[in-house]
This record gives structure tokens, sequence and C-alpha cells, in this order.
């Protein structure tokens, strides 16, 4: 049996991200699962588990990984710093044909390396296998109550990021004091809407259902958690029909607005796509009737379907706020105005939490076929170039985005 060797490299991306695919304790277990492997960690500052920390249970910490077979890393790497002829593992964010790394995509292909984008690692069902969703739902609806909380005087929590691990994140919302008639409304059934449900059950929310959210006054704080169903409706009067509506979102229409004339929070977790209706406009926005004042955008598609999220935000500094009458930014403190939280990158706020379970699901469902049989093609089908420099099969509709021009009126 041949040797692999597995590399974990430095993350290079401003602004550095702290997460890793494998942790100190996973590098171990999987020199003991697979024998024929041997992991390289490459040197690194930022990195949530330390040098030292990799070193103290004799994983080597090198600083140069050109040695290594397969190259592990977790955000886009820069393009000086790819390596030529070696296999990659990382999300590059190329495969829905995001102009910003097209040439990135193309010193992939020049220096013919193989491409394995955790982003479409899918099973023979083609559900995907692994991602960090469940951390941004966490973090992002934590951050929503965090904002409540500023907004209206109530509360303070420490920042995600600050905390040193979930645990830490789930003894801050013992501090959150919500009003007895607090009302929470939350879209998206996806690994985010999943991490944001673990929020809601750790502050020990009662749920309603939508129609009871609408129509009844409670004397505890509630959520209640939307289907597409809830809030989107077709504009022909008949039934919703969910596989029509996730085939393609024209012909419907948003019925969300009435859920902000009674909603104090709204968590945003859902996945839109651009085919359907934006769930809420500018002009809904306008109307006096709307009594919504904490948006958290864990989706965070800027100019899109939550009207309000017209930037994304940073860790350092989450919070903005938009004033509906002008349609601007504004102090979000301010009277009338909507407080929005739009963090683009939350599973990074905790780091250690994220990296391991990452690094599990690696270990049991995409390293058995990345260092074995693979029959059911999971590594293939998730290669989007090979070491040939070419685009594989299943990508080649990326071959215009490639090498196409920019078009631009």
């Amino acid at each position: 049996m041949s040797s692999i060797k597995l590399g974990l490299i430095r993350e290079g991306k401003n602004p550095p991200d702290k997460r890793v695919p494998l942790t100190p304790s996973q590098c171990l277990e999987v020199q003991q699962k697979f024998p024929q492997v041997e992991v390289y960690v490459q040197s690194s500052e930022v990195r949530a588990y330390k040098d030292e920390q990799y070193k103290e249970i004799g994983i080597p910490v090198v600083d140069d990984v050109s040695n290594c077979d397969i190259l592990m890393g977790i955000k886009e790497v820069p393009i000086k710093e790819l390596i030529p002829n070696k296999k990659y593992m990382f999300f590059s964010h190329t495969f829905k044909e995001q102009p910003y790394n097209r040439d990135l995509l193309r010193a992939i292909l020049e220096k013919k390396i193989q491409l394995i984008d955790y982003e479409v690692l899918t099973d023979i069902n083609e559900n995907r296998i692994i991602g960090f969703g469940r951390f941004a739902g966490i973090v992002g609806c934590y951050n929503g109550f965090l904002t409540y909380g500023k907004k209206h005087g109530l509360y303070n929590l420490k920042p995600a990021h600050e905390c040193e691990d979930r645990k830490e994140l789930d003894r801050e919302l013992s501090n959150v004091k919500l009003p007895s008639n607090t009302k929470i409304v939350a879209t998206g059934f996806g690994r985010v809407g999943y991490g944001a449900r673990e929020i809601f059950t750790t502050l020990g929310l009662r749920e309603v259902s939508p129609e009871e959210f609408l129509t009844k006054e409670f004397n505890e704080p509630v959520y209640t958690h939307l289907k597409a169903k809830d809030y989107y409706a077709r504009k022909d009067g008949k039934p919703f029909d969910r596989h029509a509506f996730f085939e393609s979102g024209e012909g419907h229409e948003s019925t969300f607005s009435r859920y902000l004339k009674v909603a104090d929070i709204y968590i945003a977790a859902h996945y839109w796509d651009s085919s359907s209706p934006y769930i809420f406009s500018r002009t809904d926005l306008k109307s006096e009737s709307i009594k919504t004042s904490v948006v958290a955008d864990i989706s965070c598609d800027i100019d899109g379907p939550v009207a309000c999220t017209i930037r994304p935000s940073t860790i350092e500094d989450p919070i903005f706020g938009y004033d509906p009458q002008s349609e601007s930014e504004t102090d979000f403190m301010k009277p009338g105005a909507i407080a929005v939280m739009a963090v683009d990158n939350l599973p990074c706020e905790l780091p250690k939490d994220a990296s391991e379970h990452f690094g599990n699901v690696l270990i049991e469902k995409v390293f058995p076929y990345l260092f074995g049989d693979d029959p059911d093609r999971i590594i293939e089908r998730a290669s989007e170039t090979n070491l040939q420099g070419e685009l594989m099969p299943d990508f080649a509709y990326l071959e215009n985005y490639v090498y196409a021009r920019d078009q631009r009126n």
C-alpha cells in the first residue's frame, strides 16, 4: 500500500480564517484509521489550534508542504500560493460561476491542479455531505439576540468570537431577558435553519404555528419557523406546490410582510434562488405597521430577498442600521431604524467547534473514498478539475465562465 502525504495548509486569504480541516486529535485519528496516510501541518499564526498543539502529539509542523500529495484548507487559496500538480481540497466558490474567483479557477487549470470542492461533495443521493451551515445558524441566531439586546437596552451578550467555545456561548445565553410578548420569526430548514433552532432550544423558547403567531398574543416569548408555503403563494390562486416552487419560483409572490407586522425579530436562515420573489421589499418596509426592529440575515444575499440587507457586516462590527424611509444606512440605535446583522463568515466566530464538526464529517464520510475505493464516485463528482489541467465532465459548463471575458453593459 503506497503512502499518502496529507498536508493542512495555512489560510492565506484576508481576513484570516481561524478554522482548520482537522484538529490535532483528528490528525492522529486519521493516521490510525488510515495507516497509509501521513499528516503534515503547515505552520500558521492564525489558526484556532496552535502549531504547538500539533507538535505535542507528534504531528509534523513544517513551512513547506510541497512534498504532500493532497493539500487541504478551508477558504480559497491565493493564486500565488498554489502548488502545481497537486490535489487540493477547499471551498473555491467557483461552481456557481462567481466572477470574483474566475482567475482562481483559471490558475488551477493552468497549474494542472485537481480541485476537490467541499461545497459540491455529495453522496449517492446527491445530498451535500459537508459544510459549516450548522455553525452559521448557531452563531447567526445568537448574534440576532445579541443585536436585539443592544437595540432595546435589555441585556448584553459577549460577542460570539470572544467566547472560547460553544459551551461558553450557551452560558452567555442565560443573560437574555426578553419581554413576555416577544415574537421571533425564522425562515430556512437546511443545516443553517436547524442550527438556528439550537439557539431557540437553549433559550427555552416555545414554538407556535404560523397562524397562532399571526393571530394570538402570548405571555411568554415565542417563535415560529416558516416553511416556504407559509410565506409564498401562487399568483394564480392555486394551491402551493412545494416541488414546483423549488423547481422555479416564477409565478409566485411573497406573503411575508404580514409577519413583519407582528414579529420583533426576524432570523433569515433560508436558501434563496434568484428565480423566486424577494421575501420582502424596500416598499414593504416603509409601512407604518412594521414592528420588526431586528433582522439577523444569516443567508446574507446582498441587495436581495431581505431588502434591508444592503451590505455585509463584519465580525468586528456586526450591526448596522437601515432607515426604511430613506432606504439607506443609519445608526441602528436611531428610532425607526431596523438593526441588521449580516455577517457573511459566521462560522469563523466559533472556529474550534466548527473545525471539530467539519473534521468529524471528513473522517467519517469523505476520507474512506479519498484514501480508498470510491465506487460511488464521491471524489470524482466533487472534482471540478483534473491533474491534466481540464474541467471534469460534470463541470464542463464552467468552460465559458473560465475563458470568457467579463460581460458588462
